[in-house]
């Protein structure tokens, strides 16, 4: 039996209405809006702990990856009473945002099926926005980079973190890239952190002249690995782990252990819709104490 183009859904309790499931989302790979709005069901229970109660951005394409696709930065006015939000005032003079938050599997899926493929994270939670939780290695290649640099680089940031003491948690981007975050405590307002990560990123510089540049400008040109800091800032944001990317394949930013990464094997297209739902379902989340980890910016920098 064919498969119902619109549907509801029994989720936490609530219906959810879901609609144009067989819309092509990957025309190149054959896979549709239905499918997406299954990974994120399936994916909601190891997703979801990153999510809850941090602030939110959306990558919204009506069309698929194909057609115009734009950035949702506000609760959209349609969002049912009982989905969240808070509120952020950019400036003195700036209207204030009611920036979306997600509380549970029935308000992720509310999203994706409001043709929401990507889910972007701030680094700070609701509760204070201006103190970010998480620092993050953004590391960028350059056109002339292969894969194997950036995990090269990774490791030199898990190296130099461990020299002060810091755990860091790496995933794949879904892009060409890397992210390598740090749980920390909520003490250091976002200049006192993105300072922190770029003086790392100079060190790292200095260290590997050949391999890695501090990001001043463009980053994904040349050919070496550029450590964008600037990534910590409010009111930026970073693919959220395990969020799907609008991009042929339709690759997944994954979380990843550091064995996979010492291995050299991993490839950021490997990791898709098809394929990461099995992985969860046989591994562990490599990022589970980075849930209850809290660490303190080292004193000297």
């Amino acid at each position: 039996m064919a498969k119902k183009s619109d549907e509801t859904w029994e989720i936490d309790g609530r219906d959810i209405r879901v609609t144009s499931l067989d819309k092509l989302y990957w025309p190149g790979d054959d896979l549709t809006k239905g499918d997406a709005l299954g990974y994120y069901r399936h994916l909601a229970k190891a997703m979801l702990p990153y999510l809850l109660d941090r602030p939110l951005t959306f990558r919204v394409f009506p069309r698929g990856i194909r057609g115009p696709g734009y950035w949702r930065r506000e609760q959209a006015d349609s969002t049912p009473d009982w989905m969240r939000s808070v509120i952020y005032q950019p400036g003195s003079r700036d209207a204030q945002i009611h920036v979306p938050l997600i509380d549970d599997e029935a308000g992720l899926i509310w999203y994706a099926d409001h043709s929401a493929i990507e889910f972007h994270q701030w680094l700070s939670r609701a509760e204070d926005l201006e103190r970010p939780d998480w620092a993050v290695f953004d590391l960028d290649p350059g056109e002339d980079v292969e894969f194997a640099q950036v995990l090269e680089t990774a490791l030199h940031v898990r190296d130099e973190l461990a020299q002060v003491g810091l755990n860091g948690f790496a995933k794949t981007s879904g892009g060409v890239g890397m992210h390598v975050f740090v749980p920390l405590e909520p003490n250091h307002p976002y200049e006192a952190v993105r300072q922190w990560v770029h003086d790392v990123a100079k060190r790292l510089e200095a260290q590997h002249p050949k391999l890695i540049a501090t990001a001043s400008g463009g980053t994904h040109h040349g050919s070496k690995v550029t450590v964008d800091h600037a990534q910590n800032s409010i009111a930026r944001n970073t693919a959220a782990p395990y969020t799907l990317r609008a991009r042929p394949g339709a690759p997944v930013s994954l979380p990843v252990t550091w064995d996979e990464v010492e291995s050299g094997k991993i490839r950021p297209e490997q990791f898709t819709l098809r394929n990461v739902p099995r992985r969860i379902e046989q591994i562990d989340d490599p990022w589970a104490d980075a849930l209850t980890l809290r660490q303190r910016l080292p004193a000297d920098g």
